[in-house]
């Protein structure tokens, strides 16, 4: 049996990365590693792991939730070293194609077609796809079940349907993207195209809009022992200002049903110490 720290596995997550230059996600059970998004370079992405004390041999999966490219570039360098399958949308198996180079059909060693709604299991964790409002081919985030707990993961979304709300919920850990705070982005160095895009409903969460979610019995239950803010944008938020914002929506929440869990906000430069679920 592997441990950790000394205590069995459960449902171990490790974000290596979150952010618009890369994003990738280490997930583990006693006998299941999966692999969420493949943002970084070999080296990088084996630097990262080191830096948290992880050695991984081999992989059970890869899974893509969007072909954009902090998202997937690194995937032919990530299945070329872990010869995992790969599980994907068929639209976004296509635009993936189109847009990596031809080294990724080479390194293929078994693609699994999913969609959103359904649910499949991958060793011992159950997976459930769920579609996302974003600009992309066929956009998804997760949920994982394994060991009696939950996590859930989301980031590159315009707005917060009801039905995410409801793949949300309870969730032991709960990853979310607080992507930009709406200021910083209106006054910043970006066209106004793409402010236009950001701001849309396939665009990205801003602070507001996760502090609105935060602070709602109706839409976030509160019960995850771990609440992570991912996918910050450098140019458009600052850590600081995304925890105050969480903060702040959380200290409004009603005293019966307040939030007792960790919030914590992902890097794109550091990873987070590995989370133990």
């Amino acid at each position: 049996m592997d441990t950790y720290w000394g205590k069995a596995i459960g449902l171990r997550v490790s974000i290596l990365a979150s952010g618009s230059s890369g994003n990738i996600t280490l997930l583990e059970t006693e006998s299941t590693r999966l692999l969420i998004d493949a943002g970084l370079g070999k080296r990088e992405t084996l630097a990262r792991l080191a830096a948290v004390e992880q050695s991984v041999d081999r992989l059970d999966g890869i899974l893509i939730t969007h072909e954009h490219s902090d998202h997937c570039n690194g995937l032919p360098q990530m299945l070329g070293l872990w010869k995992a399958p790969l599980y994907v949308t068929e639209p976004t198996m296509d635009a993936l194609q189109r847009t990596l180079p031809e080294t990724l059909g080479k390194r293929l060693r078994g693609v699994e077609k999913i969609q959103a709604g359904q649910r499949f299991c991958i060793g011992d964790i159950e997976v459930h796809a769920f579609a996302i409002p974003h600009d992309a081919a066929d956009p998804i985030g997760f949920t994982f079940r394994a060991d009696g707990v939950k996590l859930a993961l989301v980031t590159d979304l315009g707005y917060m349907p009801a039905l995410v709300k409801v793949h949300l919920r309870d969730a032991d850990c709960l990853v979310l993207e607080s992507n930009h705070d709406l200021d910083m982005l209106k006054v910043g160095p970006y066209p106004w195209v793409v402010k236009q895009r950001v701001l849309s409903r396939t665009g990205h969460l801003s602070n507001h809009a996760v502090s609105e979610f935060l602070a709602d019995p109706d839409g976030f239950d509160a019960r995850a022992r771990f609440l992570v803010l991912a996918h910050l944008s450098l140019e458009n938020n600052n850590p600081d200002l995304a925890r105050i914002s969480a903060e702040e929506a959380l200290g409004r929440r009603p005293a019966e049903c307040a939030f007792g869990g960790q919030l914590l906000v992902a890097s794109q430069e550091v990873p987070l110490k590995p989370l133990q679920l």
